[in-house]
């Protein structure tokens, strides 16, 4: 009878395990990140075009490299940080810190994120791409394993990724970025990046330090004056790009987008105001849930849109 009750429990913990282990790998791999690889369209969107025949298609292959990159960058990263994750009020709950989903189960699922990833290009093959996606996964482990200490040079390293990814789907598009819109990506990136620390550095106080080491060389009056800076670069390279797109003959496209930039600009005062509040929350948040964030955005991409 005991063998028997045993037998029952066994099979019924099961699933109950499975579950939470699935839910444990779900977690890790950041779904609400996943929006961040559609950048991998801003290239055919910014040149009006979709490049090669079947472009969408190639988009859509180069998001999915880049998605499963990215992926197995969140697994190995939670196995590197797991110490000190476990010393942050919200990063304890990751489920490799926590303990829900070992480290070895994370290695592996990452390095068959990776593979995943880097097959892409070849299924489509397109070099470009799985250059694009190697660099991006070289990179993102180097700064795990080192970079992330080199103040700078760190902040710099976490926007490379955000530039990758532009830089892949024009690979696998063939439509060629021009120097002013890669120069927007790069600082809207690097602004990201700075509005990160800001925030770590204000919510965390001297706790930001043993989480994150290369925080003591950091002072929020400096990360947010460079907040300001590449915010007001970024709406001049705006502006040069839309002036520099459209001949003088299509002044009605280069209206529209040169409009484009008031609500570009007004968006990047209020995720200004919104990075300056003391607030443990994820920047991506403040992108993605504040309503008067979303409807700048939402008259950008509308007038943008009106500009193609």
């Amino acid at each position: 009878m005991t063998t028997d009750t045993s037998a029952t429990d066994v099979a019924l913990a099961a699933p109950a395990f499975r579950a939470r282990w699935a839910g444990a790998v779900l977690r890790t791999a950041r779904p609400r990140q996943w929006p961040k690889n559609l950048l991998v369209f801003a290239a055919p969107l910014a040149g009006a075009t979709l490049g090669r025949r079947d472009g969408l298609v190639y988009a859509m292959v180069a998001a999915a490299a880049f998605g499963f990159a990215s992926i197995a960058v969140y697994f190995v990263n939670d196995v590197v940080d797991a110490e000190r994750d476990r010393r942050h009020p919200r990063k304890r709950h990751r489920p490799v810190a926590s303990g829900e989903l070992p480290k070895q189960h994370a290695i592996v699922l990452g390095a068959a994120c990776a593979v995943a990833g880097l097959a892409a290009g070849l299924l489509i093959s397109e070099p470009l791409l799985i250059a694009t996606v190697a660099a991006y996964l070289a990179l993102s482990f180097l700064y795990s394993a080192k970079l992330k200490q080199i103040p700078v040079i760190e902040l710099l390293f976490v926007a490379s990724g955000f530039l990758l990814r532009v830089l892949g789907g024009a690979a696998a598009t063939h439509v060629p970025p021009s120097g002013w819109f890669l120069l927007v990506c790069s600082l809207g990136a690097l602004g990201v990046a700075l509005a990160k620390r800001y925030s770590e550095l204000t919510s965390l106080g001297a706790e930001a330090v043993a989480h994150r080491p290369v925080m003591r060389w950091y002072r929020p009056a400096a990360l947010r004056l460079g907040q300001i800076a590449v915010g007001a670069g970024m709406i001049v390279a705006y502006l040069a790009w839309a002036a520099s797109e459209h001949p003088a003959g299509m002044g009605g496209a280069r209206f529209w987008h040169l409009a484009s930039a008031l609500p570009l600009a007004v968006a990047l005062v209020r995720f200004g105001y919104l990075t300056g509040r003391r607030t443990s929350a994820p920047v991506e948040d403040l992108l993605t849930r504040d309503g008067p964030m979303l409807a700048c955005e939402a008259c950008w991409l509308a007038l943008f849109v009106a500009g193609l």
